[in-house]
């Protein structure tokens, strides 16, 4: 066991003037499983990037180990499993390479593949396996449950328990629970270590909040308190002094001038030590806004249906048939391995929408136009009714570009609205100003989610809304949806999120082969 440390850490890129560290400190042991949370845009790739080597930074860095990456950047994707995971791990043997699949869940024939053949969720396991058959390496993986459904994400969760000697950004809350044993947090102010899981630490640290916040209203009401005691001090001094004019015993007026001197001095000390004590306080403090939405209430009680629906690539269908309703007040989560065809499934029911209905925001959807793809086709029969209004949260948030003015006004929202639900989203004012391809993955997330948010629909459509989206705005948005019950139809893997927000699931199962 070894430790890495940072001390005095301050570290700004070269293009802003903010500070993303400034003389941070921190120590780590290298055998820890180490959960790292914190805000979008707060920094967490960054120091990431740091520990590899990547920035020119002020103050220190030790450590006495080599650190690797994940996502590992693949080059040649059509190149063998094997030759790839060779690649990163070359004096691994085939054997352990087959444990480690093992362990992960994987059938035997992914190492034999095309890695682009793989799908996400085996691509992320893969290249896991292979990162940790390094020796003396220290990992740092950066949400690697991304796309994951929950299947997978239990399987990786298991797999990481039996590790360790890694630094772990996630922020599915399930996921950190079974796999880590201290928690790295990257407040405002600094960045705070603690053994525990995920929800011991939230615990602590909403408990910690709270005392600080009723601390800083008991010390609020002894600064106003002192300031009054000291002005009737001052006042009752300045009658002192001014009986001292004609009085008779103008020694024992003098004394009781120093006393009521000497109290005003010690009221003072009082006060500015209660000011000093409160300036302590709160500076971590994470506030969340409750968000708002107001959804149109369609005039009937059905507002979808599937009737035994699959969509279908190169002639096969990609699910088992699914049936279900779609009826107002509804929060259904469609639930399946990745592949299983939840997203084909969001697509067919949104170009019916097109065609009988709105699609809100169809030119800045993420969403391919009608001139770049066909038709989907499906088995069975899926009816929309007319006149129907969505809002749609795509997966996809590649299209992000330019300003937030521009996509205001492409999405026919009022920019001002959009604003002020990002900052309530914790964007900073500085980041209106910039382009959104320079956005965070979760900042670009949290631009469509509040997009959907300004739009007024029957039926909300959301597709992994929450990829990258930090902790504290996921427990935001199920606040939301718990308080204002929009109709929704969505994909979702955080189990969570799911527990609290989901009302109804649908199962959807590969095809048979």
């Amino acid at each position: 066991m070894s430790k890495i440390q940072a001390e005095g850490l301050t570290f700004s890129y070269p293009s802003s003037g903010d500070l993303i560290f400034e003389n941070v400190d921190f120590q780590i042991d290298t055998d820890w499983r180490l959960g790292f949370v914190g805000r979008n845009g707060r920094g967490k790739t960054t120091l990431l990037r740091l520990l590899m080597g990547e920035y020119e930074y002020g103050g220190r860095i030790q450590a006495s180990v080599s650190f690797d990456y994940f996502p590992y950047p693949v080059q040649n994707p059509e190149r063998m499993t094997e030759e790839i995971l060779r690649e990163i791990c070359p004096e691994a043997e085939e054997w352990e390479f087959m444990k480690e699949l093992f362990g992960l869940k994987i059938r035997e024939d992914a190492f034999w593949r095309p890695f682009e053949t793989l799908s996400n969720g085996e691509r992320t396991k893969v290249l896991l396996a292979a990162l940790f058959l390094k020796e003396g390496n220290f990992l740092l993986i950066d949400e690697p449950t991304n796309h994951l459904d929950m299947e997978a994400r239990a399987a990786v969760a298991e797999y990481l328990r039996r590790k360790k000697g890694f630094i772990l950004v996630s922020h599915d809350r399930y996921f950190l629970d079974l796999c880590v044993d201290h928690i790295m947090a990257l407040n405002r102010t600094d960045i705070e270590v603690r053994s525990g899981n995920f929800s011991s630490w939230m615990d602590a640290f909403c408990r910690r909040q709270e005392a600080e916040l009723s601390q800083n209203e008991r010390l609020k009401k002894d600064i106003r308190r002192l300031k009054q005691s000291a002005l009737r001090t001052s006042m009752w001094s300045d009658q002192v002094e001014a009986s001292k004019i004609g009085a008779a015993d103008k020694g024992y007026v003098g004394h009781k001038s120093a006393k009521m001197m000497k109290r005003a001095k010690s009221i003072e000390a009082r006060q500015e030590k209660a000011m000093e004590e409160k300036a302590g306080l709160l500076k971590n403090l994470e506030t969340a806004e409750d968000l708002k939405l107001i959804p149109l209430s369609y005039r009937s009680e059905l507002l979808a249906s599937f009737e035994a629906v699959s969509p279908i690539f190169h002639g096969r269908p990609v699910c088992e048939p699914v049936s279900f309703a779609v009826n107002r007040g509804d929060r259904i989560v469609l639930d399946g391995r990745n592949g299983s065809g939840k997203s084909s499934l969001l697509k067919l029911l949104l170009e019916e929408v097109s065609e009988r209905g709105t699609l809100l925001s169809q030119t800045v959807s993420g969403l391919p136009s009608k001139e770049e793809t066909q038709k989907l086709e499906h088995t069975g029969r899926i009816l929309v009714g007319s006149g129907l209004i969505v809002s749609y949260v795509s997966q996809d948030t590649s299209f992000l570009k330019g300003s937030l003015s521009e996509f205001a006004e492409k999405s026919g929202i009022d920019e001002t609205l959009l604003k002020a639900i990002l900052r309530k989203l914790d964007f900073g004012r500085e980041q209106f100003e910039k382009g959104m391809e320079n956005f965070s993955g979760g900042q670009k997330k949290k631009v469509l989610i509040a997009r959907s948010l300004c739009e007024q629909a029957h039926l909300y459509v959301w597709d992994e809304p929450l990829n990258f989206i930090d902790i504290y705005s996921r427990m935001q948005i199920e606040r939301l949806i718990l308080e204002m019950r929009p109709t929704l139809l969505l994909v979702e893997h955080d189990r969570a999120f799911r527990d609290a927000a989901a009302g109804k699931t649908v199962r959807m199962e590969p095809a048979a082969k």
